[in-house]
């Protein structure tokens, strides 16, 4: 990415980022010693330093553009991790409150065929108190409604569960839209159905006899400000650093979790299309984001309805974002960013050219040092003025390398403080919509169990007419409710009576700890779920099964049989996983138990009923804290884990012990691990500390990780890899050829060899940023391939040690030097040899 910090767009949000203009001010204070050092070489040593003026300024000039690189990114991937977690907290919002509206659908297209309330509202039933203790203990199991209502076409009201707002009569015209429409019909504003409120949201539809003629109308009013005020308390910002909102077509606010802050009524500016410019709204810039419903299963929810969620300018960037991936260990962190060019391009240009930077300014010293040690070419002059050079572009190269590297690790920690973020924010939605949709299991097992027909029939009556009755009803629910693989009903010895789908299972037997289960119930108001497993009910596979018991109807204490529902888990929680992952890269979902068993997952080399091979230490964290996020090693991947607990939604596991405990677990990867050795090798290179006034110069650099040295006599100067013409691959360690100056006057080319194949013998991949040493003996010059340079250092005699390295097959290591008092070792290469090498790489012409 070259983003120029003069972009109008960055330059609109560094004011609001304290840090980033800090990092700006301390780089730019390194731009100006570079030129003094400039200045200063130009003034004491001018002749010495003409060799490396030009490449000092070229230097510097990348390293302004680096900086202004660097800020632009730091900037924008701040705004692109407040905008991701807008994104996510509205996107979510809106999907669980869809979901939640897409189940009231059903509802009120089941309960106006209640065969119980159409005898009433008909008039083949004239006791009020049971209608209304009917509609009470509906609102009573599915506690998302706050009132339901029996009308006639006329909008007089027969019966309703709210005692405390008792109407008479509507005049509603959703009364005369229902009874014209197919299916129910979903009125959102101010109703008489609901008087004292400002609005109401409605799902109406219309009752018919059994012959088809219309007899009334079902009004469900859903609790839509408690519901709402529930989601924006789960998603929305708990710092207060933004607002979230639903908005209509109109883009008006409709419900605001900060109405002092934003009212209802309000029109806003929106983002619909991912933009990151600021909105002004009411005098203040925000980051905005819009998110519209994608609908569910064919449901679209309430027309133009949206979530949203604006961040004004001066909040949008406070908070520790970061807190969670600065405790990554320092290992898992630099594996991690080695794979910057698969998760963060961007990132990974910055690093490359960070690199580029510091190779360039090593290399800049260490060809001054090698200059100093025996001037090029017979020159005889005193080089000792530009050492003190040579170490302020040293001193300031360290300084520059530390402040961008800082640098950049504040952006790389950014980058995965938002990966973890993201993680985390997903693994709480799914376990939020797997407990809201097993909450509407226990209500709807427990309603169907309160069916008239069901308990008039299983109580006694022709057992025919019974099966063939019940069958009917299961296939009418089933049919509303498309979320269940079969509904089946048993006898009070356990003996399955009717069921949907196939109809081999009629007859069989359910298992004897549930039948004692469900008849050991001690309310309509209780229900019990089987653990998660292989069911002969849904064809030998893993799933939730339901049962609530049904009661004689005139013994309420006597159970006659139960009813059971099989979820089609296969289906529905492979739904809410992908529904998770949808788009995103390398991402996998799973449920799973508290020890890590699949319950369902998107990875099928992890199928149902096998144990995710995840740490430990995760699922207890999350199991005993409600979630957790980190960085994990996975089947030979880094990757981002997020891990949630399922908690309950309203009472659903208000029961302890009732619900077999579920777990979420989000895992992203990144690349695959790297070893010791590979994480040795780009953890920087080792200091090597000055000890000896006296001795032998040698030139120190790097081969995959391994620090090497050679007599820094037979070192002409070191040149970026990048000018290098490659020639076609051979199996020899000759690798292309490179362009270079005899004097001021003559050129000529040499042959580039790879040292790293000559010091292994095997092949590898070559480093695209590697530097390429020219040495010379004799008449002869050669280029070496190496990692990157080091140092220039002199070394008393004995502390070099004649020796033959293990695993050096062509022999060009000659002995080890003894550094840092013995603790650092590096190996001697010789240059005789080295030509040795080449004559026998060279094919005869």
């Amino acid at each position: 990415m070259n983003q120029e910090t003069n972009n109008p767009l960055v330059q609109s949000f560094l004011p609001y980022m304290p840090d980033v203009m800090q990092r700006q001010v301390a780089l730019h204070e390194l731009h100006q010693t570079w030129r003094l050092i400039e200045a200063s070489a130009k003034m004491n040593c001018p002749v010495e330093a003409r060799l490396l003026l030009p490449a000092v300024l070229a230097t510097r000039t990348d390293l302004v553009q680096l900086e202004r690189d660097l800020v632009a990114n730091l900037v924008i991937e701040k705004v692109r991790q407040v905008q991701s977690e807008a994104a996510t907290r509205a996107q979510y919002a809106l999907d669980l409150l869809v979901r939640n509206l897409f189940e009231r659908t059903a509802d009120v297209g089941f309960l106006a065929a209640d065969l119980d309330l159409c005898r009433f509202v008909s008039g083949q039933s004239t006791d009020d108190d049971a209608a209304r203790r009917r509609l009470a203990a509906y609102r009573d199991k599915y506690t998302v409604y706050d009132d339901i209502l029996l009308l006639k076409p006329d909008g007089s009201v027969l019966a309703q569960a709210d005692a405390s707002g008792r109407i008479g009569h509507s005049s509603d015209p959703l009364i005369a839209a229902t009874l014209g429409a197919r299916g129910h019909v979903e009125t959102f504003r101010a109703s008489d159905l609901r008087p004292g409120q400002a609005r109401a949201l409605l799902y109406s539809q219309a009752m018919r006899e059994p012959g088809g003629a219309v007899i009334g109308v079902l009004v469900l009013s859903f609790r839509f400000e408690h519901e709402l005020g529930a989601i924006f308390s789960a998603y929305s910002d708990r710092e207060g650093r933004a607002n979230m909102l639903l908005l209509d077509a109109d883009n008006r606010v409709v419900s605001s979790a900060d109405p002092l802050w934003i009212a209802p009524g309000m029109q806003v500016p929106v983002n619909l299309d991912d933009g990151t410019a600021p909105r002004m709204f009411a005098g203040r810039e925000y980051l905005v984001r819009t998110f519209a419903s994608n609908g569910y299963q064919g449901y679209p929810g309430p027309p133009g309805w949206k979530t949203q969620v604006m961040a004004p300018l001066d909040l949008a960037f406070r908070g520790a974002r970061q807190e969670a991936a600065s405790q990554v260990a320092p290992g898992m962190l630099q594996g991690l960013l080695s794979h910057a060019h698969t998760f963060n391009p961007a990132l990974h240009a910055l690093m490359s050219s960070v690199l580029g930077a510091t190779q360039a300014i090593r290399r800049i010293v260490w060809n001054g040092k090698v200059g100093s040690v025996k001037p090029a070419h017979g020159e005889t002059r005193d080089y000792s003025r530009l050492n003190p050079v040579l170490d302020q572009i040293t001193e300031t190269g360290e300084r520059s390398d530390a402040a961008f590297s800082q640098s950049i690790q504040g952006l790389y920690q950014t980058v995965l403080a938002s990966s973890l973020q993201a993680a985390a924010f997903t693994a709480q939605l799914l376990v939020d919509m797997l407990d809201r949709s097993l909450y509407e299991r226990a209500n709807d097992c427990r309603w169907w169990a309160l069916a008239g027909q069901l308990r008039q029939a299983l109580a006694g009556g022709d057992e025919q007419e019974r099966t063939n009755g019940i069958g009917a009803l299961l296939h009418h629910i089933n049919g509303l409710y498309t979320v269940y693989a079969r509904l089946f009903v048993y006898d009070r010895s356990g003996r399955i009576v009717a069921a949907t789908g196939s109809q081999d299972v009629v007859g069989s037997q359910v298992p004897g700890e549930t039948l004692r289960a469900v008849a050991g119930l001690r309310s309509e108001m209780d229900h019990y779920v089987e653990p998660f497993g292989p069911s002969p009910l849904y064809d030998g596979r893993p799933t939730f099964v339901y049962h609530a018991a049904i009661r004689h109807p005139e013994r309420d204490a006597a159970v006659v049989g139960g009813i059971g529902i099989v979820f089609d888990s296969a289906v529905e929680l492979r739904n809410m996983l992908e529904s998770g992952v949808a788009g995103r890269a390398n991402m996998h979902a799973f449920l799973v138990s508290p020890d890590g068993r699949v319950l369902c997952g998107t990875d099928p080399a992890h199928p149902p009923g096998s144990v995710l091979p995840l740490d430990r230490e995760l699922l207890t964290a999350a199991s005993q804290q409600g979630h957790d996020a980190r960085i994990v090693a996975h089947g030979g991947q880094y990757c981002v884990a997020a891990c949630a607990r399922a908690q309950g939604y309203r009472e659903f596991r208000a029961v302890t012990g009732r619900e077999q405990p579920v777990l979420s677990v989000l895992l992203q990867s990144f690349g695959p691990l790297r070893s010791a050795q590979e994480l040795a090798a780009m953890g920087g290179q080792a200091r090597v500390t000055p000890e000896h006034e006296h001795g032998r110069d040698f030139a120190l650099f790097q081969v995959d990780g391994v620090l090497m040295a050679l007599d820094a006599g037979a070192v002409i100067e070191a040149v970026p890899f990048a000018r290098v013409k490659r020639t076609p691959a051979s199996d020899s360690a000759r690798i292309g050829m490179l362009d270079v100056a005899v004097d001021r006057e003559r050129r000529h080319v040499v042959w580039v060899f790879d040292l790293a194949r000559w010091t292994s013998g095997h092949p590898r991949a070559l480093p695209g940023d590697g530097q390429v040493i020219l040495v010379h003996h004799g008449a002869t010059t050669v280029g070496l391939l190496v990692n990157d340079v080091h140092s220039v250092q002199r070394f008393a005699p004995e502390a070099a040690s004649p020796i033959g390295m293990a695993g050096d097959e062509t022999g060009i290591t000659v002995g080890l030097i003894k550094a840092n008092g013995g603790e650092l070792l590096i190996q001697e290469i010789s240059v005789e040899k080295i030509l040795a090498q080449v004559c026998a790489a060279m094919v005869p012409a």
